[in-house]
């Protein structure tokens, strides 16, 4: 007999345990039933190239130091608008104070701005930070996985995986020479659809301000997986 199979306890029944069965047929014992986990993967390549610029600087007078730093992206933004394929965000824009040597007088003020550029055309996104580089500075150089084609993937994964787990509840229902199987629940987790990974920005700096005002770029691939984790019943 199946190792599955539980084994009905001998009982001797009382009062109390008579009064008790129809709370246990009420949680009814399930036979025979089994975990299981299967997996399918694939690689997807980073599709989104993701820039992080930004302007920094100091002066005595904060109102000129505001307006040198509104100038300088205000001219960054329209430059950016000019390419069609390139969404812009702006990011954090702080202002801080600069202490002297005691730490108890303020000497001046510094402010940072930040200007966020997505894409998944590179070369034109790379073309654009080599002309903005100029004026900004490079925080980072991010590449992800665009929402639409992670979408796509998911959909393809989930089909692979739901294939994957019937083949595996069938050869588990062969193995204990059952009849069939009944799906008792599925879950379904995805694995490995990457954070953007980011490129150090005085290296990338280095390289566009080195190299042709269009450096390549190669964002490579990303294994994702989707794993489908469930219980079936086998049918004897």
């Amino acid at each position: 007999m199946s190792r599955f199979i539980r084994t009905a306890t001998a009982l001797t029944l009382g009062a109390s345990t008579l009064a008790s069965l129809p709370a246990l047929a009420a949680d009814e014992l399930h036979y025979n039933q089994i975990s299981l986990r299967a997996e399918a993967s694939q690689e997807v390549a980073r599709d989104k190239m993701i820039v992080t610029l930004y302007t920094e600087s100091q002066n005595t007078d904060p109102a000129k130091l505001a307006a040198e730093i509104t100038t300088t992206m205000n001219q960054a933004l329209d430059q950016a608008r000019e390419v069609k394929a390139v969404t812009l965000r702006q990011g954090s824009r702080n202002s801080y104070p600069i202490y002297d040597t005691k730490n108890q007088k303020i000497t001046g003020w510094r402010e940072r701005a930040e200007l966020r550029l997505e894409s998944a055309d590179f070369p034109a996104l790379s073309k654009l930070t080599g002309e903005l580089l100029n004026t900004l500075k490079m925080e980072n150089m991010d590449f992800a996985i665009a929402d639409a084609t992670r979408k796509a993937s998911e959909d393809a994964l989930l089909k692979d995986a739901v294939t994957a787990f019937k083949a595996r509840a069938q050869l588990a229902t062969e193995a204990l020479g059952g009849k069939g199987y009944k799906i008792v629940n599925l879950n379904f987790n995805t694995n490995g659809y990457p954070q953007p990974y980011a490129r150090g920005g005085m290296m990338m700096k280095a390289a566009m301000m080195e190299s042709a005002p269009t450096p390549q770029v190669e964002a490579g691939t990303s294994q994702v997986s989707m794993s489908a984790d469930g219980v079936i019943e086998v049918l004897q």
